[in-house]
């Protein structure tokens, strides 16, 4: 408790407050780290240092990698999206040729209207 006298709203707010940033904390802190370890252009001394001032300096080491590598952590984490779903495509066996083949089928079947097949197929095709 921050301030004396036991037990006060004052108190409950300010613990709150304080558990909430050590959350938010601990959640830039993983992310943070994801992204560092992930990285293969940052040498292993760098990787080193950046851990260091997170850990030693925690809120001030979070505000410098973000205003210093912040622009390229939204690139790669979209890369690593891209990734897994070409992944997930070659696993499963998904392709858009594949989905465009059985588009026809439905088509040609009469499974679906000549309107819904063009909306489908732009779809696919984007």
């Amino acid at each position: 408790m921050i301030f004396t006298g036991g037990f006060s709203f004052a108190n409950f707010i300010v613990d709150v407050f304080s558990v909430f940033m050590f959350i938010l904390w601990f959640w830039l802190f993983i992310t943070i780290s994801s992204d560092l370890f992930r990285r293969s252009d940052v040498s292993g001394i760098g990787k080193v240092l950046w851990v260091i001032l997170l850990i030693v300096l925690p809120y001030i080491g979070i505000f410098a990698y973000l205003l210093t590598q912040g622009r390229g952590m939204a690139g790669r984490n979209q890369e690593r999206a891209q990734q897994a779903r070409d992944e997930l495509r070659q696993v499963v066996g998904f392709s858009v040729a594949d989905e465009l083949e059985k588009l026809d089928r439905l088509k040609s079947g009469g499974s679906i209207s000549e309107d819904e097949y063009r909306r489908l197929r732009a779809k696919l095709v984007e």
